[in-house]
Parts: structure tokens; sequence; C-alpha cells
């Protein structure tokens, strides 16, 4: 009785995992892809002038990279 019982629960969790009813996300996937989208153009010009101003890059990177980003290449 007691193999059968293990082996029941054993196979009820698989399918359960197998199925998604657990709501598990394995593998590095995303339910969400909106959450992950690109930065927009100012976004990238906020986080280019934090740098900035954080010391991460100079003012010659800081320029080339706005340049680069609003098309001035």
């Amino acid at each position: 009785m007691k193999k059968l019982f293990i082996s029941a629960s054993m196979a009820l969790t698989a399918m359960l995992l197998l199925t998604g009813c657990l709501d598990l996300h394995l593998g590095g996937g995303s339910r969400n892809d909106a959450q992950y989208q690109n930065p927009s153009v100012g976004q990238q010009l906020i986080d280019l002038q934090r740098a900035r101003d954080a010391g991460a890059i100079s003012v010659e990177e800081y320029q080339a990279q706005k340049a680069k980003l609003l098309g001035n290449k």
C-alpha cells in the first residue's frame, strides 16, 4: 500500500510539473516579454549621462555615444 501511495504521488508530481500546473519558470524563459523591451533613446541618454557623472566614461566617450544614439555619427 505504501509503495502504491509513493508511486501515485510521484506520478502526480511529474504530471503537474510536465503540464505546467505549478507555473514554474524553468530554463530562463519569461512569460512577460514586455518587461524586457529595449530602452528608449531618452533612457539611454539618461544612462549615458549618469555614467559620465559617475566617472565611468569620459566626456569624449559620452559625446561619441550620444552622437551615435542621436544618429549624428
